[in-house]
């Protein structure tokens, strides 16, 4: 067992636990990330790192990688102690209140806990088509995490939803072609990306699904599409497929915990307090009335979330500390009266 206890252990070292970790050294609290994967950044490192970025205040464009190494950065002079490739499975209450939270590796003490795991566990949504299997990794894709494969390729793109559109723009500046297909006529993305794809030299086939892929024994070749309303077949010349259906995810052991969940979500009051004394929650893990799944909501609830762990650890402790800036030159002051 750690010898040592910390003021904070958070959970997920994705954006919103990553700034979480940085806040939570602005208060002076002593912080442990556990992370299942083996590096942060949660999705944007994992299935998007060059993905741009568009809605996060302050940043016209960023790739998300890019982001992720700025936020690790920004926490950086707080020294974060990370323990990635450790998935929290139990989590107890002791006697003293003190939270024990047991990983696959350790077992970690703690005096509050923050679950900043995104989606939690997530796996893509696949799809049973013929030779989809066949080709998997070997022109099929379900994730773009380096572009150089799709650079002068035709490239098919599958889905209607915030991820497909997401990869279809991603790839226009590389591939030789982009085509896109959806089973219906209406999109599930952010309208601005679809009036982005619908500008661009993109093909875009509604009411259609993929039939077939055919190729040789090293990539496919061309794709077999139907119309779901006819069932006329199309055949597409394309070498590289990407699946982007979106992704399923569960909570996993954290289901187990006692924490009151809607669904696949941990329910939050407004100063993100779950049911358990202590034990705080933000980013898409977290539901409440109103409640947006967005990178920039997330920023927003992370501090809530450290302000009243801060709170509840030394109630003296003001919640609202005050602006960085008013911090700073509070700074500035006394080094001047010194």
């Amino acid at each position: 067992m750690s010898e040592n206890i910390f003021d904070c252990a958070i959970i997920g070292a994705g954006p919103v636990g990553l700034f979480a970790a940085y806040y939570a050294g602005v208060r002076t609290m002593s912080t442990v990330v556990v992370e299942s994967l083996t590096t942060s950044g949660g999705q944007l490192s994992t299935l998007y790192p060059e993905k741009y970025i568009y809605d996060v205040g302050g940043f016209p464009k960023i790739k998300a990688q890019t982001l992720v190494d700025q936020l690790v950065e920004q926490a950086a002079p707080y020294h974060p102690v990370y323990r990635f490739g450790e998935r929290a499975e139990q989590l107890q209450v002791l006697p003293d209140s003190n939270l024990q939270l047991t990983t696959t590796r350790s077992t970690i003490l703690a005096r509050s806990l923050i679950i900043a795991a995104g989606v939690g566990a997530f796996e893509p949504t696949r799809l049973d088509a013929e030779g989809v299997d066949v080709y998997e990794d070997r022109g099929v894709y379900y994730a773009i995490t380096d572009l150089e494969p799709f650079h002068d390729q035709n490239v098919l793109v599958i889905g209607g939803g915030d991820t497909a559109l997401d990869y279809a723009l991603m790839l226009l500046p590389v591939a030789r072609s982009v085509t896109l297909i959806h089973r219906r006529d209406v999109f599930r993305a952010q309208e601005d990306s679809l009036r982005k794809l619908r500008n661009s030299n993109a093909q875009i086939f509604t009411f259609h699904e993929l039939r077939a892929i055919k190729g040789d024994t090293q990539q496919p070749t061309e794709a077999i599409i139907f119309d779901n309303r006819s069932g006329a077949e199309t055949t597409l010349p394309v070498s590289r497929i990407v699946i982007g259906l979106g992704f399923k995810s569960k909570l996993g052991p954290i289901a187990q915990w006692g924490l009151e969940l809607t669904g696949n979500k941990i329910k939050v009051d407004s100063c993100m307090r779950t049911n358990l004394p202590g034990v705080y929650a933000c980013g898409d893990i977290v539901t409440y009335e109103g409640k947006l799944d967005l990178i920039a909501t997330g920023f927003g609830e992370a501090p809530i979330a450290v302000n009243q762990a801060k709170h509840y650890l030394d109630p003296k402790a003001r919640i609202f500390p005050g602006h960085s800036s008013n911090r700073e030159e509070r700074h500035q002051k006394e080094l001047a009266q010194t």
